[in-house]
């Protein structure tokens, strides 16, 4: 009876098998650090891979061509990189991005791009200034057009020093103005101030001036909003910055 049992135990146990979610081996063998893997995310931008590995997401890139993304990954990060069926949702809720192989300043200026909202856009002097080098604005443009994890970790909210979009690593000025479109910014708004000068807006209420895409700023109603050409001349006229953007 005990043999007979423990047999009939056995197919119960099997009756209540069930099938492992999909995205579970791939989850599991990154997080441990036997196997990065990728997989498609739909995007403003259209169909985008995203690689992950043990230390987060590691790249973000169009999808298309397989093998010549394969090729790109092992040369910036000389891992190999498998297909897998969605990126982990866990993974996408709290990214955790791996940046190793980036230099320090590199990382500086990607960890403080990470800090500007979505719907809004500072330039890249703002960049400079966020991380102690405000000295360094060409170069803080050269490590944005090298971000390897665009999208995700979002470049395409820092725009020129003159107000203008300007270019973006992922299909030029185009495909910038679509993804901060689909954020709620408009493009055509932000540089027709540009062009006529404005680089910030106050308000005559407050005597608080912001970045024109702060949401402080978009708050202000039109007969309240003052076009400003720079910190300078705010200051010189009464307002003082807002310690939300931060512009000066």
């Amino acid at each position: 009876m005990e043999g007979t049992g423990m047999k009939q135990l056995l197919l119960d146990l099997r009756e209540l098998r069930v099938e492992a979610p999909t995205s579970l081996a791939p989850a599991v063998l990154a997080e441990v650090g036997l196997a990065d893997w990728y997989a498609p995310l739909d995007t403003a931008l259209g169909q985008m891979f995203v690689a992950f590995g043990a230390e987060g997401i590691t790249m973000v890139d169009r999808a298309g061509d397989v093998p010549a993304f394969m090729a790109r990954y092992r040369d910036r990060t000389g891992r190999s990189v498998q297909r897998a069926d969605v990126v982990p949702a866990a993974l996408l809720r709290r990214p955790r991005f791996d940046l190793r192989g980036l230099t320090a300043f590199e990382r500086d200026v990607l960890t403080a791009t990470q800090q500007i909202p979505a719907g809004e856009v500072r330039p890249y002097s703002w960049v400079a200034r966020e991380i102690g080098r405000p000295g360094a604005v060409r170069a803080v443009g050269s490590a944005l057009g090298h971000n390897p994890i665009p999208l995700l970790i979002p470049c395409h909210r820092v725009v020129r020093t003159d107000g203008l979009i300007g270019n973006y690593s992922l299909g030029g000025n185009e495909a910038k103005r679509t993804i901060l479109a689909a954020e709620g910014v408009d493009p055509d708004e932000l540089e027709r101030m540009a062009r006529h000068g404005t680089r910030y807006i106050g308000s005559d209420t407050t005597h608080i001036y912001c970045f024109p895409t702060c949401r402080h700023a978009r708050r202000i109603s039109d007969q309240h909003r003052v076009p400003l050409r720079s910190a300078k001349v705010a200051e010189s006229t009464g307002f003082r910055a807002c310690k939300v953007c931060r512009p000066a």
